[in-house]
């Protein structure tokens, strides 16, 4: 049996990323003993790597695909077949932000002000070549952790750093002065598994229900019942994906009607199909909306 090698990111993106597959439809368990988790599919086999060092192992072919950061792709300067954008964090459904960061009260206000300074970053060769095609003279260090903390005790000039909102940084006496990048994961592909016909059905196959999954979670589903003098006026303010279904009830004048619709207009939409005849109105979750 052919089997597709697939890496899954150790580190921060891991939880996540192991429920967004069994949203997804595949479970995944890893041992704290080993790097090479079971899965539900016997077309896959799965391993685990540092979401810095995923890139290189799908370029290089030990891995088929993988999931990794946008930056660390960058970073690597990876050639890689990037397959499918999937914005989530480790917290939310939303994109992270590398920034230049440095302490509140420190007189530099832009990144032209970095000019001779020094800047401390794990994501160093971005970080390189972002100073040098800005024309701005730095020394980039690379740091191995407790990046803030190097800026706050005057170890550094400047962070670029990673960040979801910047609380984190505010809280600790940073000021943001410039966003380098907005990275979110991507599935990627080693670019001979591409062309092999098999992988890369399976990898579309797992591209599709990934962003599927992602897709389910900013909508639910509705469902209600409608008397027949009221269908039109529910029918008016009901927005869906596609069009809502609509079935006859058995053996009278109501309808039963079913829609996805978005979270966030959800608890506003309910009291509306009330006042307007809606009863028995049902929401439920969704796994994928594809």
């Amino acid at each position: 049996m052919k089997k597709l090698v697939l890496g899954i990111p150790k580190g921060s993106l891991q939880e996540a990323t192991l429920r967004l597959f069994k949203n997804s439809g595949w479970n995944i368990t890893i041992s704290e003993r080993s790097y090479f988790p079971d899965i539900n599919d016997p077309e896959i086999s799965c391993a685990i790597c540092r979401a810095q060092e995923m890139s290189r192992y799908v370029e290089n072919g030990t891995f088929d695909a993988g999931i990794t950061g946008k930056d660390w792709i960058l970073e690597n300067n990876s050639d890689v077949v990037v397959v499918a954008d999937l914005v989530y964090s480790k917290t939310s459904n939303k994109p992270t932000r590398w920034v230049v960061a440095v302490p509140f009260d420190s007189p530099i206000r832009d990144i032209k002000d970095l000019e001779g300074k020094k800047v401390a970053t794990e994501l160093l060769q971005f970080t390189k070549r972002y100073f040098a095609e800005a024309g701005i003279n730095v020394e980039v260090e690379f740091s191995w952790g407790a990046t803030e903390a190097k800026v706050i005790a005057g170890l550094c000039d400047a962070i670029v750093e990673v960040t979801e909102t910047g609380s984190t940084m505010r809280a600790n006496g940073l000021r943001i002065i410039k966003e380098l990048m907005v990275s979110n994961p991507q599935l990627i592909a080693n670019k001979k598994a591409w062309e092999d016909e098999w992988k890369r059905e399976k990898i579309q196959q797992i591209s599709t229900l990934l962003q599927g999954a992602l897709k389910a979670d900013e909508f639910v589903g509705l469902k209600m019942n409608v008397p027949e003098k009221n269908i039109t006026q529910v029918m008016e303010i009901l927005p869906s994906l596609t069009s809502p279904t609509v079935s006859n009830l058995y053996n009278s004048d109501w309808f039963s009607v079913e829609v996805v619709v978005s979270k966030k207009i959800v608890r506003d939409l309910i009291p509306q199909l009330i006042k307007r005849g809606a009863e028995g109105i049902i929401e439920y979750p969704l796994n994928k909306v594809i």
